[in-house]
């Protein structure tokens, strides 16, 4: 009996067409705010308040986000390219085909966020928080992600894709469809049995091996 070979559905990429945009004039962000068809471009936007806010068919280009409250905004169709900032705060925000390019954030809050046909390319993101927030269809490329914490979490056609996983938190999560054999590197410092769900390549199975061994009780010497 010949058995079925398994296949991991690939995640479906964002496909961001963006209208003409008009610039963006206003002074600040404002809570529950509401920008359709808008460009940001190099605008200091560090510690405002658009928590609830929507954005629709917008651009943010090299953008400071430094300690900005995005807390529950919706981000729509939606390209974010170059932004930067420590703590930014998209808790439990909704991020529905967007694509982050080039992004050098640390620290930045997604914890409950809900993140659907998603490309993050390039950059580098530091202890990046999505406890508890919920992944389909996205797509992490090129980029460097330190100690991100996908604890609680839950992945569904997930890719890595020349990407740099270091000390990632798994705990708790919940994986199906996780391709994680094209990573550049993949570093689990936690929660690497909740790797069921995800498929990863022979080299990386041996890479994870001590650290496999040491969740199963294993002792290995000589």
């Amino acid at each position: 009996m010949v058995r079925a070979k398994s296949v991991v559905k690939g995640a479906r990429r964002p496909e961001v067409r963006l209208p003409a945009l008009e610039a963006y004039e206003g002074g600040g962000l404002e809570p529950d705010g509401d920008y359709d068809g808008l460009e940001f471009r190099e605008r200091d936007l560090a510690g405002q308040d658009g928590g609830g806010a929507r954005f629709m068919d917008c651009a943010l280009t090299g953008c400071a986000l430094d300690e900005t409250r995005l807390h529950r905004a919706r981000l729509l169709d939606s390209v974010l390219t170059g932004i930067r900032g420590v703590g930014t705060d998209f808790a439990e925000a909704t991020l529905r085909d967007v694509e982050l390019v080039d992004a050098r954030l640390g620290g930045v809050q997604l914890h409950g966020a809900v993140l659907e046909r998603v490309l993050i390319r390039g950059g580098k993101i530091d202890y990046l928080n999505l406890r508890d927030a919920r992944l389909k269809d996205v797509v992490f490329e090129d980029c460097v992600l330190v100690e991100p914490d996908f604890g609680g979490a839950r992945l569904e056609r997930v890719e890595f894709v020349g990407c740099t996983l270091k000390g990632a938190d798994l705990s708790g999560a919940t994986l199906k469809d996780v391709d994680l054999r094209a990573a550049a590197s993949v570093e689990i410092a936690r929660g690497v049995e909740r790797l069921s769900g995800a498929v990863i390549s022979a080299a990386q199975l041996m890479d994870l091996a001590p650290v496999l061994a040491g969740e199963m009780g294993i002792r290995v010497e000589g």
